[in-house]
């Protein structure tokens, strides 16, 4: 994704110098497009003002590219539509792969602590592959070695939990979407012989459902 370049500049010679076979503007003007190219060369063109300002640092001053030549200029950058288009989906598809790598990390991550945990790694066994379970012997003794994530104090099941939960309350949009889903956790809750969290669910049941404790209006 490239930058449009224009540059003003100037140059000039001692006194006592006398101009060389090759014209010094030549030999300017080749200096300051290296000078703008190598700078430019640390930048996207998302980065368009910053991009300037660190050109015209590098250019606009007096500085002496060869002996018996000095040279300045100042650059104006300019960017296509076509260009940045490029750059931002050259952005999103890098942040994509980054999001999805995470997502992959995390899910190792989740997984690892599952086959690592005998415990967790039946329950998630008979939960994934109810019809495998004659497999469970050969898993058992090959998952033997496997170690748990290094941070064993991180809960990645509870991570997973509450993950699921921020899904689940995105996609519940409506009230009547919310009043049938409460109803249904309040009486899951009832069968759990949970009865806080069951009283706690009702409350958030309108006003005129006969499990919410309200009086109908």
């Amino acid at each position: 994704m490239f930058f449009t370049v224009y540059i003003n500049g100037a140059w000039r010679l001692p006194d006592d110098e006398t101009p060389e076979h090759c014209d010094p503007a030549v030999r300017a003007r080749h200096q300051a497009r290296d000078h703008t190219r190598h700078t430019l060369s640390r930048y996207s063109v998302l980065d368009l003002p910053a991009a300037q300002d660190a050109v015209n640092v590098a250019v606009a001053r007096w500085h002496d590219p060869d002996t018996g030549l000095d040279m300045s200029g100042t650059v104006q950058l300019m960017v296509e539509k076509r260009q940045r288009a490029l750059a931002e989906e050259h952005l999103r598809a890098e942040q994509s792969g980054d999001l999805g790598r995470e997502e992959i990390r995390r899910q190792l991550t989740f997984l690892q602590r599952i086959l690592a945990d005998p415990d967790q790694r039946l329950v998630w066994w008979i939960d994934k592959y109810p019809d495998r379970l004659g497999e469970l012997k050969e898993i058992e003794d090959a998952l033997q070695r496997i170690k748990p994530p290094r941070d064993p104090t991180h809960n990645v099941l509870r991570d997973e939990i509450v993950r699921f939960v921020d899904q689940l309350l995105s996609d519940i949009r409506t009230p009547q979407q919310r009043e049938v889903f409460l109803r249904a956790f309040a009486q899951t809750l009832e069968a759990l012989g949970s009865a806080e969290l069951k009283a706690a669910a009702t409350q958030w049941l309108p006003a005129n459902h006969p499990d919410s404790g309200g009086a109908t209006v």
